[in-house]
């Protein structure tokens, strides 16, 4: 990766608590139908410019990938879903401004196939999520939430799953619902 130096060691992500995680992308259905792609494939980078000059909206880092010449997508990690969806319904961005063309053009029916439009959004529980960069900067979701020596969450893979941070220990505890008469147990 140009600009960062690679660490020489082992790191897992410092994530804490949830992690919010968007996959968004499209994918380039005629190739000749510049005028329809175009326009979609820039949009991208207007919002993610966006994003990154008011961080209080919650994009945390993002990825940019491609998975064939036709399909081009954008891994993004986020504080919340809440600030997620906050930034997708925000009259006066760019994602409002795009997706209002898009709209339109379904509306008069002036959408032919040209390219096609996508995307996945994940809540992912603490304890579902576990990570190991070797020999790299920090990337995905360390880069998103730092990174930290692989000790610290464990050499495994299963004791970086089981690893609970004091803040997700705390919510979880609060959240815990006992079965009708078990008493609780005052840890």
């Amino acid at each position: 990766m140009p600009g960062k130096a690679a660490t020489a060691t082992r790191t897992t992500a410092a994530a804490e608590g949830d992690v919010t995680v968007l996959l968004i992308g499209m994918r380039i259905n005629h190739f000749w139908a510049v005028h329809h792609w175009l326009p979609v494939i820039l949009a991208m980078p207007r919002m993610l410019r966006e994003l990154a000059k008011d961080p209080e909206r919650g994009l945390l880092n993002h990825v940019l990938l491609t998975a064939s010449p036709r399909t081009y997508y954008v891994v993004q990690y986020w504080e919340s879903k809440e600030k997620l969806y906050a930034y997708a319904d925000s009259p006066g961005t760019v994602h409002h401004r795009v997706w209002a063309v898009v709209n339109g053009k379904e509306r008069q029916g002036k959408v032919r196939g040209h390219v096609g439009l996508w995307h996945e959004a994940y809540v992912v529980p603490e304890g579902s999520y576990e990570s190991i960069y070797a020999d790299m900067p920090a990337f995905g979701l360390a880069a998103a939430h730092g990174q930290v020596p692989l000790e610290r969450r464990g050499r495994r893979a299963r004791d970086r799953f089981a690893y609970r941070s004091r803040s997700g220990a705390g919510e979880r505890a609060r959240k815990r619902v006992l079965p009708r008469g078990e008493v609780p147990d005052g840890d």
